[in-house]
């Protein structure tokens, strides 16, 4: 180990302490959940990146994704023509790509994956990956059935993760349900990894395996985090119990795939709705924090950044030295993790391709920390998603939901950053799943 290996392996343990010390609790702390959810990670890190069977896997994953994806770009050139070709590519008449367009290449392909998903649930693989980690959670961890079913959903979709405990949404804890909003906020959703894998696969090959790990690890790390800031005081009714997941099955494949289309479609209107309003906003407001940004820079003879990228990039400054980033690469580092509080991961992903293309980030093991890092839905908008679509489902915690959904966020994006301390500890350029980060 060198000594960021070390500094990312203390980060780890400085982070759980920095959410003990704004725990509402200090003193109720679930010392199985803690232990068991940190050896978890690392068995996991083991396996995918020191066993060569394990990264032989995800090699094998990273693959089939990239296969898969080259699917669904099929599709979308069909549609969209020459606009779906991606740069520097030729369609089969002969056409060359005219860019990179978002709108035509990236989010397409969300319709695509949740088309997938859904009949994967039709044909009962999710609803068995999901029931096995549950089990392992619920065994070992001491919480209950219904959150541990709800953060074990959440490695695989987003926000319908709720829909998988609906029947006991309403007799939920305080901390049953601040975990529920922890997990949303901390993994993110198959239906959109496409997208952040056409985002980096170019500068990062071995971006989806990489993913997929994220989103697995952050699921006991979001477990760790919420139950440290708002341990669980009261009863759960399913503490301990095995539940299963409720949903509602479609006749056939075909109406699945039909109804996972139209639910990817207008996830991907979601997205591009809330980008278009949300960078509008961003720009408006650092338009106004600019203008009394600069008088304040020339009274105090300071050179600050009052963009909200650079204020945020200030405030995790620090977090991102504790995970293990390079002196050289923080101060960019900070500014794109901090970013996607605001501006979703979506932007925060592209602008970490950019910055790894252009030669902004001069070191590997930055660009994996921060991957890792922005693997979650842990950003403003996605709170209040997560707040409104568990409230339709379960009118009667409303007033609940909206009293943790600070403490859920604080949790979310701190169990992000301790999944990038596990990538940081366990970076090494001789490690092939680590091969070709720049």
């Amino acid at each position: 180990m060198d000594k960021y290996n070390l500094i990312s392996l203390a980060g780890i343990f400085i982070l759980m302490g920095f959410a003990w010390l704004i725990s509402s609790d200090r003193k109720n702390m679930n010392g199985r959940l803690l232990i068991w959810g940190v050896v978890f990670q690392f068995v996991f890190a083991c396996f995918i990146f020191l066993v060569p069977a394990g990264s032989r896997f995800f090699l094998f994953i990273n693959s089939v994704i990239l296969e898969v994806l080259d699917c669904a770009l099929s599709g979308t050139e069909f549609v969209f023509g020459r606009l779906a070709l991606a740069p520097g590519t030729v369609n089969a008449q002969g056409e060359t790509s005219l860019g990179f367009f978002l709108a035509f290449q990236a989010f397409p392909t969300i319709i695509f994956f949740s088309s997938l998903m859904s009949a994967l649930y039709y044909l009962r693989v999710m609803p068995a990956l999901i029931k096995g980690f549950a089990y392992v959670f619920t065994r070992f961890m001491r919480i209950s059935g219904a959150e541990s079913l709800c953060v074990s959903s959440n490695i695989f979709v987003g926000i319908e993760s709720a829909l998988t405990i609906k029947p006991h949404l309403p007799n939920m804890t305080k901390s049953e349900l601040c975990t529920v909003l922890t997990a949303g906020m901390s993994t993110v959703a198959s239906s959109v990894l496409s997208l952040y894998v056409m985002a980096l696969q170019k500068t990062f090959p071995n971006i989806a395996a990489h993913l997929i790990s994220a989103t697995i690890l952050s699921a006991p790390a979001a477990l760790i985090m919420s139950k440290i800031i708002l341990p669980e005081g009261e009863n759960p009714e399913t503490l301990g119990a095995n539940v299963k997941p409720h949903y509602d099955r479609d006749s056939n494949i075909f109406e699945s795939v039909i109804n996972g289309a139209n639910a990817g479609l207008r996830l991907a209107a979601g997205i591009i709705a809330l980008l278009i309003s949300v960078l509008g906003l961003v720009a408006l407001f650092d338009l106004g924090l600019g203008v009394i940004g600069e008088k304040i820079n020339l009274v105090a003879g300071v050179s600050i950044d009052w963009s909200l990228k650079g204020l945020l990039g200030y405030v995790f400054y620090p977090f991102v030295l504790i995970m293990g980033v390079p002196l050289e690469d923080a101060r960019i580092v900070a500014g794109i993790i901090g970013e996607r509080a605001i501006v979703t991961e979506v932007t925060a992903y592209f602008d970490l391709a950019s910055a790894c293309a252009d030669g902004l980030i001069k070191h590997g093991r930055s660009s994996v920390i921060s991957a890792y890092a922005l693997c979650g839905f842990a950003h403003v908008a996605s709170m209040a998603i997560f707040i409104g679509g568990i409230s339709a489902i379960a009118p009667s915690k409303v007033k609940t939901l909206s009293e943790v959904a600070l403490r859920a966020f604080i949790a979310a994006t701190l169990a992000c950053l301790m999944t990038a301390c596990i990538a940081g500890a366990f970076y090494n350029k001789g490690i092939i799943l680590f091969s070709g980060a720049s």
